[in-house]
């Protein structure tokens, strides 16, 4: 026998033990992962708050506390708001069941010829062992699960804000203590990409914020003149799930609307179904490009395939991280290596808009 296969299969028994000890560690800690990754996303989004506020006299420490507090405060009230109007409603549609259902088969027996009987329908959702009464029991039996879940929510959000709290208040120090371990020109390496990191992260949020903006003020004349229970409410719904939850958001933020409003009338609905496609088109050739083009300049497929990704991996959260974390790994990467000039070839031709010229024509004529 060689000499070295006895060393070899030391060598192979114990990478694969090591692989397995550290996939069991990453199993273990995975949770813990995400409320970091989660806490460094947050820090980096109000750093440039702090920094403004430090500026002018604040404490970091005061000025971190204002801000976490500013968020966690709306996202408490937001939150709460719509929990509180779907419970109203969800209450409201068990009290006037039978009205709902009423008119729910009436506009279908009108609108496709049939000729269902609502006394039936309120029989069968009436009935003790019918799916309708058995679903609604069985949920009562998870209200102490439902519980535990807030509570391990509450907890997890507490441990991002604390986790938030030092990484911005002593993030200089942080800082200096990293690079007081590295020679001169890999501190500024370290320094440029930080700073780098904070600034995608800060526009990804930014463009995020103003989108959502935008999308509610529209939402909300929308929803106002089709008679949407909660307009306000509703649009800020719309408007926030829909730009901070990438790729199905816009689906999952229009539900909520279209079942409060199809409660109310289905004609209704279906004007709110036009208007949420219709905004989305205008929105994704519109607003989005002329936004994200100044806030975060990353491209459309290395943004979609992003979100993908992190939502593969790590969930909602994973989507939402992804993007700044494209951003800033794209403007890295070109901002390494030489760059050489491009041949003239049809290929590789970018044709311009002519919108400037037509912009120049217009001030060389008032002048």
């Amino acid at each position: 026998m060689p000499k070295w296969v006895p060393r070899a299969i030391v060598v192979f028994w114990l990478g694969f033990l090591g692989a397995l000890v550290a996939r069991e560690l990453f199993h273990q800690l995975s949770s813990f992962v995400l409320l970091l990754l989660v806490s460094m996303f947050l820090a980096l989004a109000i750093e440039p708050g702090v920094n403004r506020l430090a500026r002018r006299g604040w404490r970091r420490g005061s000025g971190t506390a204002l801000i976490l507090f500013g968020v966690l405060a709306f996202s408490v009230f937001f939150i709460g708001a719509i929990g509180t109007l779907v419970g109203s409603q969800i209450a409201d549609v068990l009290t006037n069941s039978k009205t709902y259902v009423n008119d729910t088969v009436d506009f279908i027996n009108n609108t496709f010829n049939t000729h269902i009987d609502p006394a039936e329908v309120n029989a069968s959702i009436a009935k003790p062992d019918g799916p309708v009464q058995t679903f609604i029991n069985n949920q009562r039996g998870r209200a102490v699960s439902l519980s535990t879940s807030a509570l391990g929510v509450l907890f997890q959000l507490l441990s991002v804000s604390l986790f938030t709290f030092y990484l911005v208040a002593d993030g200089p120090k942080m800082r200096r203590a990293i690079c007081s371990r590295l020679p001169e020109a890999k501190q500024r390496t370290v320094l440029k990409t930080w700073d780098l990191a904070i600034e995608k992260t800060g526009g990804y949020l930014y463009s995020r914020a103003l989108l959502a903006l935008i999308s509610a003020f529209f939402h909300w004349i929308a929803f106002q003149a089709i008679g949407t229970p909660a307009p306000v409410a509703m649009a800020l719904w719309v408007g926030i799930v829909s730009q901070f939850l990438p790729v199905v958001g816009t689906y999952l933020a229009g539900v909520l609307p279209l079942l409060l409003t199809f409660l109310d009338s289905p004609i209704k609905a279906l004007f709110v179904v036009g208007f949420i496609l219709i905004y989305q088109q205008l929105e994704n050739y519109l607003f989005a490009p002329r936004i994200t083009a100044r806030t975060l300049k990353v491209h459309a497929a290395i943004a979609f395939g992003a979100a993908m990704l992190g939502g593969a991996v790590l969930g909602p959260l994973g989507a939402v991280i992804a993007l700044p974390a494209s951003a800033m790994i794209q403007a890295l990467a070109s901002s390494w290596g030489t760059r050489h000039d491009v041949i003239d070839d049809e290929l590789v031709r970018v044709v311009e808009k002519p919108v400037r010229q037509k912009r120049v024509r217009q001030s060389r004529k008032k002048n």
